[in-house]
């Protein structure tokens, strides 16, 4: 499990074969102090296993469906991406609860500079935009961050300088694709509903169910 805040960022030095799959060596900007095999590191966040470690260098496996599924398919050497280890169950949680698997990919329609932001309009299909809703969360590339507007196709971010200068965001442009992950929140009230009727809630619990219609009576919606 993640955050969405970023550590830094590193380099993928090296792309080797793995039977249907590839190994990457990537290069933190930042020592991996207590980093050992095994422990889950998000990758512009996606959610990969640490197979060896020495100083700032780390190498992971991808298997074909993370390849399919991310911009991983279209990685090569010298790409930036933006690092995060594991969060620890002491630590605060700044941004939101991420899990590093990731739901579809997006990309840069747009970056315009309004005031100390920058305005960054992401295109996505319906099947992604449906988990979305204004000021709620998203977490692109790894980033925890707010969504500004949504529509079926798109949404908009603001990112403050601080984000822009230690996360791959800041140099994205217009058609650079980018990993995304919605609230996982949303995606577990509609597997409930869909997967438990409510007449058939109702019945097992004596209670209404939780559907569209009690979460706009009780002000979710």
């Amino acid at each position: 499990m993640f955050t969405g805040i970023i550590e830094g960022l590193g380099t993928i030095t090296a792309i080797r074969p793995s039977n249907q799959g590839k190994r990457l060596l990537i290069d933190a900007d930042f020592p991996l102090d207590q980093t050992k095999i095994g422990d889950s590191i998000a990758v512009s966040g996606v959610c990969v296993t640490v197979v060896m470690v020495g100083g700032k260098r780390f190498e992971v496996d991808l298997s074909p469906e993370t390849l399919a599924k991310t911009t991983f398919g279209m990685a090569k050497i010298g790409d930036r991406v933006n690092l995060e280890r594991a969060l620890r169950l002491s630590d605060r949680i700044d941004g939101h609860l991420v899990s590093g698997h990731i739901d579809g990919i997006g990309s840069v329609q747009q970056k315009k500079t309004i005031g100390n932001a920058i305005i960054v309009v992401i295109g996505v299909p319906e099947f992604l935009s449906r988990y979305m809703i204004a000021k709620g969360s998203v977490a692109v590339d790894g980033i925890s961050l707010t969504i500004n507007n949504r529509a079926k196709d798109c949404f908009d971010v603001s990112i403050i300088p601080h984000t822009a200068k230690l996360t791959t965001i800041g140099f994205k442009k217009a058609g650079d694709y980018v990993n995304i992950e919605t609230d996982m929140i949303g995606k577990y009230i509609e597997n409930f509903i869909v997967e438990k009727p409510a007449n058939n809630i109702k019945k097992e619990t004596g209670q209404p169910p939780v559907d569209m219609q009690l979460l706009a009576k009780t002000g979710f919606m």
